[in-house]
């Protein structure tokens, strides 16, 4: 037995099958649409052919990938339990909802899946950008127990997210205070920015900081927020029309700094 696994991969409709060695290293893929097997070392063709055989479906090419950028190599470089890439929109909710569900006896609904269901629609809208040159990462962990809901980073610069869930309910902001319904006014503009500054350290780019309402009633603002966007769910195709600030070869190069959990262990 080579010991070798076979990870597959799906976003947005594309499909690929990493092999991975026993140091969790990848060493080859195979590119299903473009049927096609990329192999990083020769030497191991034979093992990885036998591992991907269950998955090979018709004719398939061999042989090594073309020349990677520097961001690709970064990206294969990665062990995959250090890859940040693969996290769903919600990830860490997702896990802690798992781990520790709600209990029956409690009277009113877990506020947990609220927040997940905001993190997975503005999440998922955040996503289809990628057809436009734009990348996401949700579920970014920081020091602390902290998390950037969602960093987006396109041509038009870097975004640290914060999905808020307001369905149905009035908004109130007030920097650096918002409140939900009749709820009691909480922090979120100055945890945006805060997302932002530890994202822009990191990375050693200016990050945004911008919150996004999920189906908000009404928002009514008292004290225009200072830095933060402040945005309902429908407006975030919008930030597919900001240009002019990266190169498709500089958001390559920022994701995958950004997709490396250690980019943010010293933040």
């Amino acid at each position: 037995m080579s010991g070798l696994r076979v990870i597959p991969t799906r976003r947005h409709g594309q499909e690929r099958l990493y092999v991975c060695d026993t140091d969790g290293r990848n060493i080859a893929w195979y590119d299903r649409e473009a049927g096609r097997v990329n192999l990083l070392s020769e030497d191991r063709r034979q093992e990885v052919l036998e591992a991907l055989g269950p998955f090979l479906s018709g004719p398939v090419a061999v042989g090594p990938p073309p020349v990677p950028t520097p961001a690709e190599l970064v990206r294969l470089s990665l062990h995959p339990d250090d890859d940040l890439a693969p996290n769903r929109p919600g990830e860490a909710l997702v896990i802690a909802l798992d781990r520790d569900p709600e209990h029956a006896h409690l009277l009113r609904p877990d506020p947990r899946r609220r927040a997940l269901a905001a993190e997975q629609a503005v999440g998922e809208a955040l996503d289809r950008l990628e057809g436009v040159g734009w990348r996401t990462l949700h579920s970014v962990p920081l020091p602390g127990g902290d998390r950037i809901h969602h960093l987006v980073i396109g041509p038009g610069g870097l975004f640290a997210v914060r999905s808020l869930y307001a369905r149905r309910q009035r908004i109130r902001v007030a920097d650096p205070m918002v409140t939900v319904g009749r709820g009691e006014p909480l922090p979120l503009l100055r945890r945006a920015r805060s997302d932002a500054d530890r994202a822009s350290y990191a990375l050693t780019a200016e990050v945004h900081p911008v919150l996004v309402l999920l189906e908000p009633a009404r928002v009514e603002v008292t004290v225009p927020p200072r830095e933060v966007r402040v945005l309902k769910d429908t407006d975030v195709p919008g930030l597919a029309r900001l240009g002019g600030m990266l190169k498709p070869a500089d958001v390559e190069a920022l994701h995958a700094m950004a997709r490396d959990r250690h980019t943010w262990s010293r933040v």
